[in-house]
């Protein structure tokens, strides 16, 4: 390299191909198309749930034999291009539940009636008009009904029937559009109107005789589903927070973005807090349904199914508050925590049986008496509640203000905790010289050399013993000596994560007072849909 015959330098490249790639580099690779991920993808979706593949199934059917009437040569002879309008209707209205069909075709036939109706009536009025006010009446029309339609849908009442007075708005607009052009309105309102009649017939028969899907189970289902939820993020909330010694505590930022990965149940009660749109929609479509399966007689409660529903969030919030207080900066020392391990663990475990015994009465169908188990949750929740009045002291700090004026300084590091006491074991044993000297220096001078490496020392531990702030805490700023605020700024930082654990046993208690409302509204529920009683 620098022109000499015999004179050479070696650089070493390290080779970046023996080693992991870059995190860039596998997303990279990862986002290419991948049939065979794809291929898993789609019958992991469709193995979760196999109703998916049964609606998509009928959903096919039911569009070929409308398909049938335009393919074959004798059903399109009576019915002509009209019968499009059929393959429009079933893929409007075939919806996933038999409920929400009914509802879809009611909205769909009587908007489509409505709208035959008026333009009917507009269209021979425009007939009669004569020919140079008939666009102009027509016109009119179209601008009235797309207002007056888009309007009353906003409305709350209505919203419910928003699907038909869009059905009213394009029915009514294609059908005095085309009436205009071909000059025959009524003969063209007819074949609009038998060929959505047809479509529809199609789409309910093959949604209600070919295994249908009904609402009100899936309604039954996902409540139950919610109760054990609940329980299950309840238990596996207060496990990590009494297992957690402080040892291992990922980067709270990354673990979010990742939805808690090592938390499962937390993800399933999340969900039950976001329920309430589907539960909603379930119940209202289940109303529209015959008397079916398990749910044999006329004007079922399903608002009642809602209203558990509502409840049951309401004590998932607590959970949700006993999660934050889990990933929370503050936290209660691990020995702290481990004192009322017990008390914690009986009142949870008594909780989470009752919440599942609840969802399993609901999954049933039976009445059972739950005085029994709802009591035991009482007395472990008393018990509790007893041992942190017994044990207070150990949630609120000891420390009392001292008037550093009138006592000497020697007198803090009595003031301190015991591992901090302890520190001072560390310093070399002095012998009498230096204790005399010392004792003058306390009087007259500046601490010495030796009292510097003892706060240095304190202040390596303090760093080790808090774990609130997460970021290091200087608690000794002075390089000479003690912080006139040193002691009470650590006495509040020990305060305030011994809170923690009162949060969180003050949540666990809340959480317990709600499963009365909820043992309330399952037994309003079970004698409204007559569940079978049986005595516990």
């Amino acid at each position: 390299m620098n022109g000499k015959k015999g004179s050479s330098f070696e650089i070493n490249i390290p080779s970046i191909m023996k080693g992991k790639l870059p995190d860039s580099m596998k997303k990279s690779g990862e986002a290419g198309f991948s049939l065979k991920s794809l291929v898993r993808d789609v019958w992991e979706f469709a193995k979760e749930d196999s109703n998916r593949l049964i609606f998509s199934l009928k959903v096919g059917l039911a569009v070929l034999l409308v398909s049938l009437l335009i393919l074959l040569q004798a059903p399109y002879q009576v019915f002509g291009t009209n019968i499009i309008w059929s393959i429009l209707t079933v893929a409007i209205m075939f919806e996933y539940t038999v409920g929400a069909t009914f509802n879809r075709g009611f909205n769909r036939a009587l908007g489509s009636l409505l709208a035959g109706i008026l333009a009917i009536a507009v269209a021979q009025l425009a007939l009669s008009s004569g020919r140079v006010a008939e666009p102009f009446i027509i016109g009119i029309s179209i601008f009235l009904i797309g207002t007056i339609t888009s309007f009353m849908k906003l409305w709350p009442p209505l919203v419910p029937y928003e699907y038909g007075f869009r059905v009213i708005l394009f029915t009514y607009c294609l059908i005095i559009v085309s009436g205009y052009r071909m000059g025959n309105p009524i003969r063209t309102s007819m074949d609009r109107l038998y060929s959505i009649a047809i479509g529809g017939i199609v789409a309910v028969l093959v949604n209600v005789l070919i295994l249908p899907i009904w609402a009100g189970e899936q309604l039954h289902k996902e409540l139950v589903s919610n109760f054990n939820s609940v329980a299950d993020s309840l238990e596996e909330c207060v496990r990590k927070y009494l297992e957690d010694d402080g040892s291992d505590h990922p980067e709270f930022c990354k673990t979010v973005m990742d939805e808690f990965p090592d938390e499962p149940a937390y993800r399933k009660c999340r969900s039950t807090l976001n329920s309430s749109a589907k539960l909603e929609s379930l119940a209202i479509a289940a109303k529209w349904e015959p008397p079916h399966g398990r749910f044999r007689h006329f004007f079922y409660p399903w608002s009642e199914y809602v209203k558990v529903g509502a409840v049951l969030r309401y004590c998932a919030y607590e959970v949700m508050a006993l999660h934050g207080v889990l990933h929370s900066e503050i936290q209660a020392p691990y020995n702290l925590r481990f004192a009322f391990q017990t008390e914690i663990q009986e009142a949870t475990s008594q909780a989470a049986e009752l919440v599942r015994c609840l969802g399993e009465d609901v999954n049933k169908m039976k009445r059972t008496l739950k005085t029994c188990l709802l009591k035991r949750v009482h007395i472990s929740t008393e018990r509790l509640q007893r041992a942190i009045d017994m044990h207070s002291y150990l949630l609120a700090s000891n420390y009392e203000p001292q008037d550093n004026s009138s006592k000497p300084l020697t007198k803090l590091s009595q003031t301190l905790s015991a591992n901090l006491v302890d520190l001072t074991n560390q310093l070399p044993e002095p012998d009498n010289e230096t204790l005399e000297t010392q004792n003058v220096t306390f009087e007259t001078g500046p601490p010495p050399p030796q009292v510097e490496s003892c706060h240095e020392n304190v202040r390596k531990q303090s760093r080790k013993l808090h774990s609130w702030p997460s970021r290091e805490v200087d608690a000794f700023e002075e390089d000479g000596g003690f912080s006139s605020d040193v002691i009470p700024r650590m006495r509040a930082l020990e305060s305030t994560a011994t809170l923690s654990l009162a949060t969180f046993t003050s949540l666990l208690i809340e959480f317990v007072a709600r499963l009365d409302h909820l043992v309330e509204a399952v037994d309003e529920l079970s004698k409204m849909a007559k569940f079978e009683h049986e005595g516990l």
